[in-house]
């Protein structure tokens, strides 16, 4: 048992460096492709797949859709597309075969199409009349060949709009979760993107702002923006071969693959009225299971080829995981001795590379008799970790990426290390990898957005009104207003801007904040900062007071170690 138990060890160490080495480079798949650069409605941006971890006896798949989502991208609010079918697709055999597929269609209705306005009042209900521009869906679960329909007219929540419009949001999402008859809980709707990952620096010749990348730094590029999510949450035993919750984790019956695709319809006539009309079969257009294959394994002529293709077709991008650009990349720009790699088929092919990132990790995320392909492949009879490592079975939490992927797992760090060689020595005992790349990371550990801890999990979407992506912090300030209404989204080390006005009378404040703060004084930039504070809920007054108190420095060394800044209380 001991022997066995170190095996496991080895070959869960492989398979996170492997997976994540020919997966990820350092984003997921946000615009990966050409095609799909131009048609976010339908570009997946992420897929994740754990055990969930308040309720063990089911899985939560999450598909992201519609990368770099702006909250105040108003009047005509990013949604999911009526002409489009959305599928999470389940392979619990091995055969890189979808044996379960979950579709999403959905349908828009206008209330009124005589005025540009998304709602024209105050939304408090997923029924209230001001709300004018809708969505619902149609759940549909196809198995064996088999389709039944699981939900109709579920209503998918409004986004995120601002205090007036959307003045208590929580509870539109809490109520736009869906408890099916069969125990599967649905939602569909919007949410902070989770993803986290430096993209200003990676695509700038893969910079690391400070090396090796594994002390900060970094700038979170997805910080502020939104996607939409598909997510279920759906009991075990309804999801693998046997139709049994399994117990043994070394059994290849144990591991399911997984993996997201959107379609179009082949054929669309635009019409003079501004209509249009789409026929014939479904053609696939995207297609993501493990993050960042398409974005960086594919080499740019196969990525729309990538998108339209079959898990049990991945052969023919077997050269991209065997002799991967990126290790190139990590020599010719860091001097990262990394391994040895070739051609698919040569005798210096990354075989570390093909035993993980086609086949799944042995006694770990390997199905029975299984057919080489790309899947999110998640081993459901390992129990979820109290306290998860960020690097997933690299540090040693078998519950985390490769073996499905939570969203608070690292994907970035995980390949980064990989394709240096942390994993090469378990296959080539004489080789010794890169003390360097044994430590490469973005500089980005963890996401920005407030995750939940029930389904589904992902933080609440930002709200357009104090939208300001990834940049500096906004706050209302009406001078007729002591109840002092506002909005934030996010910190960039200062709070920068300048004052103007925003046409009805309200002051749009943009604090700069460029000195020292501590206990004891006053001014408009404590107010300012005090706002910051109490719209992230770090501080509980009413309204702020222009006063630097203990209950202000106690208040922003919370935030301040929220943001893993060090925790003085002053602000310099």
């Amino acid at each position: 048992m001991k022997q066995l138990h170190k095996k496991f060890i080895s070959w869960t160490v492989i398979i996170t460096l492997i997976l994540l080495t020919n997966i990820n480079a350092f984003a997921s798949s946000h615009r990966e492709a050409p095609m799909i650069s131009g048609d976010p409605k339908v570009d997946a941006t992420d897929l994740y797949a754990f055990v969930s971890p308040d309720k063990t006896d089911t899985v939560t798949l999450i598909a992201n859709y519609i990368p770099f989502e702006e909250p105040a991208g108003g009047p005509n609010f990013d949604s999911f597309d009526d002409k489009a079918l959305y599928e999470i697709n389940v392979d619990n055999n091995g055969d890189a075969k979808p044996d379960i597929v979950y579709q999403f269609r959905f349908k828009t209705t206008v209330g009124n199409p005589n005025t540009f306005l998304y709602n024209v009042g105050a939304i408090e209900s997923l029924t209230d009349p001001d709300w004018n521009v809708r969505q619902t869906y149609t759940l549909t679960k196809v198995e064996n060949g088999e389709s039944s329909v699981l939900g109709t007219d579920l209503m998918s929540p409004p986004v995120n709009i601002g205090p007036k419009s959307t003045p208590n949001y929580a509870w539109l999402q809490t109520s736009s979760i869906n408890i099916l008859p069969n125990g599967i809980k649905v939602f569909a709707g919007q949410s902070a993107d989770p993803f986290f990952v430096d993209l200003g620096a990676t695509f700038d010749l893969l910079t690391i702002r400070k090396l090796p990348g594994n002390v900060g730094k970094g700038v979170n590029t997805t910080k502020g923006f939104n996607v939409h999510s598909l997510a279920l949450q759906i009991p075990t035993a309804q999801l693998t071969k046997n139709k049994v919750v399994p117990t043994d984790a070394t059994s290849g019956d144990s591991v399911i693959g997984v993996w997201t695709t959107a379609s179009r319809m082949s054929t669309r006539v635009l019409n003079t009225n501004g209509t249009q009309d789409n026929t014939g079969p479904w053609v696939q257009v995207s297609r993501l299971g493990a993050p960042l294959v398409n974005e960086v394994v594919v080499p740019l002529g196969a990525k729309d080829l990538f998108n339209g293709s079959k898990p049990e077709n991945d052969a023919q991008f077997a050269n991209g995981v065997t002799d991967p650009e990126l290790g190139k990349l990590l020599l010719a720009l860091y001097n990262i001795k990394v391994p040895p790699q070739w051609a698919f088929g040569s005798t210096s092919a990354r075989d570390d590379l093909v035993a993980i990132f086609l086949t799944g990790i042995p006694q770990l995320t390997q199905p029975m008799n299984v057919v080489p392909s790309e899947q999110l492949r998640l081993n459901v009879a390992i129990a979820p970790t109290a306290s998860p490592n960020r690097l997933g079975v690299l540090g040693g939490d078998a519950a985390g990426y490769p073996n499905g992927r939570r969203l608070t797992d690292d994907v970035i760090d995980i390949s980064l290390q990989a394709v240096a060689g942390a994993a090469y020595p378990l296959f080539h005992t004489g080789f010794v990898a890169d003390a360097t790349g044994l430590k490469l990371g973005d500089g980005v550990d963890k996401t920005d957005s407030v995750l939940r801890t029930t389904f589904p999990y992902m933080g609440l979407p930002n709200r357009g009104f104090e939208s300001i992506p990834h940049g500096n912090y906004t706050m209302k300030n009406d001078n007729n207003d002591d109840n002092g209404n506002s909005g934030n989204n996010g910190n960039n080390g200062n709070l920068n801007g300048n004052n103007g006005n925003n046409g009805n009378g309200t002051v749009l404040i943009i604090c700069n904040i460029t000195k020292h703060l501590e206990i004891g004084y006053k001014g408009r930039d404590i107010r300012c900062l005090q706002q910051f504070l109490k719209d992230k809920w770090f501080l509980r007054i009413k309204n702020p007071t222009e006063y630097f108190g203990e209950l202000t420095k106690e208040s922003l060394k919370k935030w301040q170690t929220s943001a893993d800044q060090e925790s003085t209380g002053y602000l310099n």
